[in-house]
């Protein structure tokens, strides 16, 4: 069972509002970078700093160990969130900002529907309505047929499935290894999953580039470390509905920065996916259930 979270809902909404400011500096940044460096390069030399900073955390768990029945789990979503965050990496510098941010509120949505067909999970009729309002919510975003869905629409909807069934994983393997060994062993993994398919489109970064993908794993860090201690200081139905001021600060960077029009159906679209997912997670605790809805934010780089 894990901890339940403190009643201090100012904190945790503190907490969650740095988190995603954070993971908006990150998008800013990897959106900044372009398309100069090949995506499987860019996520392996961001995590490959991430790596360096969770060192200490790696250590200690190659200290304590692995129980045998997690490693094969830990293996598989490694190679899930390898395939999520190449997936990713191509998106954000092809996609605007906040269509992005939009598509990404499906990691929730992938997470439910997988619960119930891999997990055994039930879901009563009003979630699965719910998963639908999402559904067309992604579709109003996307716009088939009235505009060119391009490779990056696609990646980052890539992106959401493979993010959602790494988090699956994690829950199956947050019984067996403490969160913080998790976090360091998915580092390590995606780093050397990374590392073939960098190699084969290699290269070679300027210092500038270097310098910009280490703010990204800097911020990435962060804000996973503020994302804990959200969770820590307050239960999810409060701490949630902050994640989704993301999608604004997103659209407002996107204009403002990098001269992206502000899309009124990604906002509609995108509002219809929050509202799905701020839905089914007051359900779960109004039911007190075991947590099955994570925070999008749960399945960031």
């Amino acid at each position: 069972m894990l901890p339940q979270p403190d009643n201090n809902p100012l904190s945790g909404i503190a907490w969650m509002l740095v988190t995603g400011l954070s993971f908006v500096a990150v998008n800013a940044t990897v959106r900044h970078l372009g398309t100069d460096l090949p995506a499987a390069e860019s996520a392996f030399i961001r995590f490959a700093f991430g790596l360096l900073f969770l060192g200490p955390s790696l250590v200690l768990g190659f200290r304590a160990g692995l129980p045998r029945a997690a490693i094969p789990l830990v293996l598989g979503r490694g190679a899930l969130h390898t395939m999520a965050v190449m997936l990713w990496f191509f998106a954000m510098a092809r996609i605007p900002l906040a269509e992005v941010t939009a598509i990404g509120y499906l990691n929730p949505i992938v997470v439910t529907a997988g619960a119930a067909l891999f997990l055994g999970e039930q879901i009563a009729l009003r979630r699965m309505t719910a998963i639908g309002v999402a559904l067309v919510g992604a579709v109003i975003v996307l716009r088939p047929g009235m505009r060119e869905i391009l490779p990056g629409h696609f990646a980052q909807l890539g992106a959401a499935l493979f993010f959602g069934l790494s988090y699956l994983i994690a829950k199956r393997l947050s019984g067996m290894v403490r969160p913080v060994t998790l976090v360091a062993f998915l580092s390590l993994t995606v780093t050397v999953g990374l590392a073939p398919f960098a190699a084969a489109v290699w290269v070679p970064p300027t210092a500038e580039q270097t310098f910009w993908l280490a703010i990204v794993a800097a911020f990435a860090t962060f804000g996973h470390y503020a994302m804990m201690r959200a969770f820590a200081a307050a239960p999810l139905t409060v701490t949630q509905p902050v994640t989704f001021l993301q999608l604004v600060w997103a659209t407002l960077l996107g204009a403002l920065v990098f001269g992206e029009p502000v899309d009124p159906y990604v906002l509609a679209g995108g509002g219809m996916i929050i509202a799905a997912i701020s839905y089914m997670t007051l359900r779960e605790a109004q039911l007190r259930r075991r947590v099955t809805t994570p925070a999008p934010e749960a399945a960031k780089i």
